[in-house]
């Protein structure tokens, strides 16, 4: 029996969590509200908080778990990407606890975690595509094993998160606003406004197109209109939402056809949104595919993955020392 303990501070959300022997007993994350009074993360901040937050919620995330920190076997921490300020705080503290309590140091890629958070619950067999979604990261990825993956297509410029919270500015709605754009357009009509999809060759990505889009539809119809945002907030927010889940789906079938792969899973914050959800659902229907998502709580940054991620490198030995540094662009 293994147990380990996973750290999570690539961004803004500090987070510990404990894996017994492949199960998640503890996932504990503290939030950061500081960053919502100037509309997006501010690095130097979200490292200050890191710092106040980790230790409390290492503790409760042990607590919970009902165990003692001596019967910890290993930590796992996101090594990167992600800020790198924040990055520091989670390596450094992993760091200390695997030296004082002569235990190995487990290095954790960010976005692997993304994907191997399929395995705490439903556990999808090989090969499988996952579409991971998240703020700064948009890829479709081929999965043969749990540490053989293999980057298919990906955003050359914006990320789909990105595309949410950037309309949400354009529409004055305050910060994180993604998940306010899926909430206002469940009350919409996704078919009131018509935007662009990018024809990006391949399996790639692209999204500053349709933000810039955005942009000048609401400025030429809030100049022809001053009251145009508020009596059609709703539905704007649901067009904008159908076209980034449309360019997501488009590509995925593509790859899946591709590759002829009929086991698709999602994974990533804007895995969460309920329009990104139900055409998933929707399209593997059609399509005949089976379809994994996470629990919700492992959808958005959570240390559960890290731990996870970290049980699977502890069963092959697979440990870093203590010279290991973070690294803000990480690839695998």
């Amino acid at each position: 029996m293994a147990t380990i303990l996973g750290i999570e501070s690539s961004c803004d959300d500090t987070s510990a969590s404990i894996c017994i022997d492949g199960r998640i007993a503890s996932n504990i994350i503290a939030n950061q509200l500081v960053h919502q009074n100037y509309g997006g993360v501010v690095p130097e901040l979200a490292s200050r908080v890191h710092q106040q937050n980790i230790v409390p919620t290492v503790q409760e995330a042990i607590s919970i778990a009902k165990i003692h920190k001596n019967d910890i076997d290993a930590v796992a921490f996101t090594r990167g990407p992600g800020l790198l300020g924040s990055l520091i705080v989670g390596t450094s503290f992993a760091k200390a606890f695997a030296l004082a309590s002569k235990i190995p140091l487990i290095e954790v890629n960010h976005m692997q975690a993304h994907i191997l958070a399929h395995f705490i619950d439903e556990k999808p067999q090989f090969p499988f595509l996952c579409l991971t979604v998240s703020g700064g990261h948009t890829q479709i990825v081929l999965v043969r094993d749990h540490f053989d993956m293999e980057i298919v297509g990906e955003t050359t410029d914006d990320a789909a998160g990105e595309a949410f919270d950037k309309t949400a500015k354009i529409l004055g709605l305050p910060y994180p606003g993604g998940p306010l754009v899926d909430k206002l357009a469940r009350e919409g009509n996704p078919n009131a406004f018509k935007f662009p999809e990018p024809q990006i060759p391949g399996l790639d990505f692209s999204f500053s197109g349709l933000k810039t889009s955005i942009m000048y539809f609401v400025r030429d119809r809030v100049k022809a209109d001053p009251d145009f945002l508020t009596n059609n907030l709703n539905d704007i927010c649901a067009s904008v939402q159908s076209r980034i889940v449309s360019i997501l789906l488009n590509k995925l079938k593509k790859a899946a056809l591709e590759y002829n792969i009929s086991r698709i899973a999602i994974a990533g914050g804007v895995s969460a949104n309920s329009g990104l959800r139900t055409g998933l659902k929707d399209t593997a229907s059609e399509l005949g595919w089976e379809v994994f998502i996470p629990q919700f709580q492992y959808c958005t940054d959570n240390a559960g993955m890290i731990a996870i991620a970290g049980y699977f490198k502890y069963l092959k030995q697979d440990f870093v020392g203590q010279d290991v540094a973070p690294q803000a662009r990480m690839h695998f």
